[in-house]
C-alpha cells in the first residue's frame, strides 16, 4: 500500500476530520504528525512526515470535489420542523406472535388520529415510539411479548425533506453532524422518503430544535 492510499484509508473513516480538511479548517502539518504512527503501522515501514503532508495536500482537492454542491440548496428547502413531546420508546424481541401484537395495537389505535406512533420491525427486534398517553394500550397489547428496552421522557423533532434528498449522498449526515457536534445524544432515528425524525431526551429537545432551525435559516450563507 502506498503512503497516499494509507492516508486516504485513515482520513476517510473520520468524517469530521475529512470535512474539516476539505473546508481548510485543519492545520495539515499538525494532522500529519497526529496520524504519523498509524500510517507507519499500515505501510509497515518508516514514513517521513513530509510525505504525509504531500499526500494530504493531494487528497484535499478530491475531498472538495466529492462534496455535493447542492447541500445548501437542499437545506434551504427544508419544510416545517415539528416537535412532539412526552413520548415513550419500546423495544420488543421478535417472536412468533409479534406481528399479531402489532396488528392488535394498530386496530386499537384506529380512533387515535392525533397520537404520535411509529413502528419499525428489524431482523431480531421491533421498535415502537408512541405518545405516552397510549402506553397502557401498548403494554396491554404486548403483555405477552419480551420487552427488552423502555424509555420515557422523549421528544421527536420531525423535518419535512425536499424530494431531491433521496439523490443527495450524505444528506442525512449533514443534518446529524451538527447535532453530534453539540453533544446531543440521538436516541432513535425514524425516516420515510420525505420525512426525517430524530428522537432525543426532553432535556435536549430545545437545543436540538434550535440547531436544526438555525441550519435551515443559514443554509444560504457562503463562507
Amino acid at each position: 500500500m502506498t503512503i497516499s492510499q494509507a492516508v486516504e484509508k485513515v482520513i476517510k473513516v473520520k468524517p469530521f476530520v475529512m470535512e474539516s480538511l476539505a473546508e481548510g479548517l485543519i492545520n495539515i502539518s499538525s494532522l500529519a504528525r497526529r496520524i504519523h504512527p498509524t500510517l507507519e503501522k499500515i505501510v509497515g515501514h518508516e514514513v517521513k512526515q513530509g510525505a504525509i503532508v504531500m499526500a494530504l495536500n493531494r487528497l484535499v482537492p478530491e475531498l472538495v470535489g466529492s462534496k455535493v454542491e447542492n447541500y445548501n440548496d437542499l437545506l434551504s428547502m427544508l419544510g416545517d420542523i415539528i416537535v412532539r413531546s412526552n413520548l415513550t420508546d419500546y423495544t420488543f424481541r421478535n417472536t412468533l406472535t409479534i406481528f399479531k401484537s402489532h396488528v392488535n395495537l394498530m386496530n386499537a389505535l384506529n380512533d387515535y388520529h392525533d397520537v404520535f406512533f411509529t413502528m419499525v420491525r428489524g431482523v431480531f427486534e421491533s421498535n415502537l415510539i408512541v405518545g405516552s398517553s397510549i402506553c397502557q394500550i401498548v403494554e396491554r397489547m404486548f403483555a405477552h411479548e419480551d420487552c427488552t428496552y423502555k424509555q420515557d421522557n422523549l421528544s421527536a423533532i420531525t423535518l419535512k425533506l425536499p424530494k431531491k434528498n433521496v439523490q443527495a449522498v450524505g444528506f442525512y449526515y449533514q443534518l446529524l453532524k451538527f447535532i453530534a457536534w453539540e453533544g446531543i445524544n440521538v436516541k432513535e432515528v425514524v425516516s420515510t422518503t420525505n420525512e426525517f425524525s430524530i428522537i432525543v431526551s426532553e432535556d435536549d429537545v430545545d437545543h436540538a430544535f434550535t440547531i436544526l432551525k438555525n441550519l435551515k435559516n443559514s443554509a444560504n450563507l457562503r463562507y
